[in-house]
């Protein structure tokens, strides 16, 4: 919350300054408020949020409470669902102002809201009428305070009415509003604020000109949703701050679909927020994933079984294997030591951490200022390709290096002084000597810029020399000692500063960006079960829908529900009865066979002996049943009337899931 509120700090600032200038137009009575009053133009915002619609509810609840604060406690939030009509966006209007609850339902035939034992007409006069008497009570309550720039303290405060998905509203709604309300700008001071997902061009494609010239539009423009997301990865995943990771494969899932499926910054936070609770619930020992003052505590109170977890994870067998046999004897048999080297391991992973994110930024100033981005412009796709492999090992970091070996000059300065940067914020303690060695780059580049200006003038005496040698024989000679030397290519002290420089950030990647799962006890801090998490995010509808009507002891857990082999149970639900009946049968089911299957089974558990006289009572009640989950079925979508037969239905699912 608090990334995203810093995010959009700028933008809802723009707004508040805006909403401002047009309010004191209204207060000040100026010469270019007359203007617009006349021309009778309403102060429009369009505000560009982008197709993550997903996003936008947070957005302008956000924006609606930075409003209030600030500027005015007059805010109606309208979506096109609930105004279907000019009469139902009244409606809204003036229950949102007025704080009283409208039932849209209850007034379809009337054009009247409730306040307080007060019916009000709604109309435009009428909420021009509620304002001005609102804005003199206010008055009167406190003419001699000091008025500040609190949204309650502004003499007449503007009524802002926000359209959260102004393409969804239909044109004669809008038209029919705009056009109200531009009759009464001079009563109202009201501000309009559109919300858009697409284009500001909408606007002039929803309204004619006859009503967008009763506008004046300014264009405000949010952040773009990757620019987002890149940041949300950058402040919650790229930080020691948090013991908790993600590994590759499940980071790619939840980037996949943010870029494929709804570009959602909200929905790529529940899902992280949804491997939280994976994690903490199926991970035994992620009670270790803590701070590292608790983490000491909780290793100390680790249990037997507890301990036999750590000697069972993957990683740590790969640690006892590469020890002594002595060693190896201690770490599986003793507990007490094993905590000790879980502790340090622990210490190790954590330093990792910060070590490994200091270095991806580095190398990420490097990589991201290459044409091309052979590793991707954004950092996260850095961050996915060094937690996949190592990323000294690809083609793409090798092309990286040989186009970093062809920087200029004061590309690599500045690159270098970035660097230089990140390592001393950095929270780790075994960069000091890197920062020193950046800076000693840095000089030996001051030092050949101070001796370039040497090497010109040598030049240019030397071309004058040249120029002196008229002798045939001494100028042949010196033109083929400038073509030998041309021929071998002997590198500049440029060039060979260039290579050590590009050689030293190669060797800082393949310390510190080692894979996160080559790392021991990486499974305590890293959620790495990428299917637990598609399976939850990737909706398989039919999937779940066969598994639930055709074994619906796995999602309700009931004993009784639990059937060997194709046995068809009484004491499933009635749906589930019809569902795996329909299995057996062809395209066309014929209703009659269908009821008398399902009876049989629903009658096996009464016996033969059942009561002769209730019979026809209890024939009623199955036939109901029946009647209630075959429309169950239909309504899902398995089934549909058949107009060969009218006591047939066709079936419309084949093949098994």
């Amino acid at each position: 919350q608090q990334v995203q509120e810093d995010l959009n700090k700028q933008l809802f600032d723009n707004l508040v300054s805006f909403l401002r200038r047009s309010h004191s137009e209204f207060q000040e009575k100026t010469t270019e408020w007359t203007c617009r009053m006349k021309s009778r133009e309403i102060p429009t915002a369009a505000l560009v949020l982008g197709v993550n619609v997903t996003d936008h509810d947070l957005t302008f609840r956000s924006l609606s409470e930075v409003l209030q604060n600030n500027i005015t406690p007059y805010i109606a939030l309208l979506e096109a669902k609930d105004c279907p009509g000019i009469k139902n966006l009244m409606q809204k209007l003036m229950g949102q102002l007025m704080n009283c609850y409208v039932d849209v339902d209850s007034l379809e035939d009337e054009d009247y809201v409730q306040v307080s034992q007060n019916r009000i007409r709604c109309s435009m006069t009428s909420l021009t009428n509620w304002y001005e008497t609102v804005t003199k009570k206010t008055d009167s309550e406190t003419p001699s305070k000091k008025r500040t720039s609190s949204s309650r303290d502004w003499q007449s405060p503007p009524v802002v009415v926000i359209f959260k998905d102004m393409e969804s509203f239909t044109t004669k709604v809008l038209q029919d509003f705009i056009v109200i309300s531009s009759q009464h700008i001079r009563e109202l001071p009201l501000v309009l604020i559109f919300g858009i997902a697409t284009s500001p061009m909408i606007i002039h494609s929803l309204l004619p000109h006859s009503v967008s010239s009763l506008l004046c539009i300014e264009l405000f423009q949010s952040l773009s949703c990757k620019e987002h997301l890149s940041t949300i990865i950058d402040k919650l995943l790229l930080t020691a701050q948090f013991p908790f990771k993600l590994g590759e494969k499940v980071l790619q899932v939840l980037i996949n679909i943010f870029l494929y499926h709804d570009l959602s910054v909200q929905n790529f936070i529940k899902g992280f927020q949804l491997c939280i609770v994976e994690h903490f619930y199926s991970q035994p020992l992620s009670v270790l994933c803590c701070q590292p003052v608790d983490a000491k505590k909780r290793v100390n109170s680790l249990s037997h079984d507890q301990c036999e977890n750590i000697r069972k994870l993957p990683s740590f067998r790969r640690y006892v294997e590469s020890q002594v046999s002595e060693k190896q004897i201690a770490l599986l048999t003793a507990d007490n030591f094993l905590k000790e080297i879980t502790q340090k391991l622990l210490e190790d992973l954590r330093v990792y951490h910060e070590n490994y994110v200091s270095v991806l930024r580095c190398l990420h100033v490097f990589t991201s200022s290459l044409p091309k981005y052979p590793l991707g412009k954004q950092i996260r796709e850095l961050h996915c390709a060094c937690l996949e492999n190592r990323v000294w090992e690809t083609e793409e970091y090798e092309s990286s290096l040989q186009l970093a070996r062809m920087l200029n000059k004061s590309d690599l300065v500045t690159m270098l002084q970035q660097c230089v940067e990140i390592f001393v914020s950095s929270s780790g303690n075994e960069f000091d000597k890197t920062v020193e060695k950046l800076k000693e780059f840095l000089t030996q580049f001051q030092k050949l810029e101070a001796e370039a200006f040497q090497e010109r003038d040598v030049s240019v005496s030397s071309q004058k020399e040249l120029q002196k040698k008229t002798d045939l024989y001494h100028l042949q000679k010196t033109l083929l000692e400038l073509k030998e030397s041309r021929r071998s290519k002997k590198l500049t002290k440029f060039e060979m500063l260039r290579f050590e420089v590009v050689d030293y950030i190669d060797s800082l990647v393949r310390n510190y960006l080692v894979p996160a799962d080559h790392k021991t006890l990486h499974e305590i801090a890293y959620f790495n079960t990428a299917s637990v998490l598609r399976g939850h995010l990737n909706a398989a509808p039919r999937i779940a829908l066969h598994t639930a009507l055709n074994n619906p002891y796995c999602y309700l857990k009931n004993q009784a529900l639990k059937s060997d082999g194709g046995r068809i149970s009484n004491k499933a639900p009635d749906i589930c009865i019809v569902y795996k009946l329909h299995l057996e049968c062809g395209r066309l089911i014929n209703l009659v066979d269908w009821l008398e299957a399902f009876s049989t089974v629903v009658m096996a558990v009464e016996g033969p002996n059942a009561d002769a006289a209730s019979s026809d009572q209890v024939d009623d009640i199955i036939h109901a049943r029946f009647i209630r989950a075959v429309s169950e079925l239909e309504l899902l979508g398995f089934i549909k009337p058949s107009k060969r037969k009218t006591d047939h239905v066709a079936r419309l699912t084949w093949g098994g899931c």
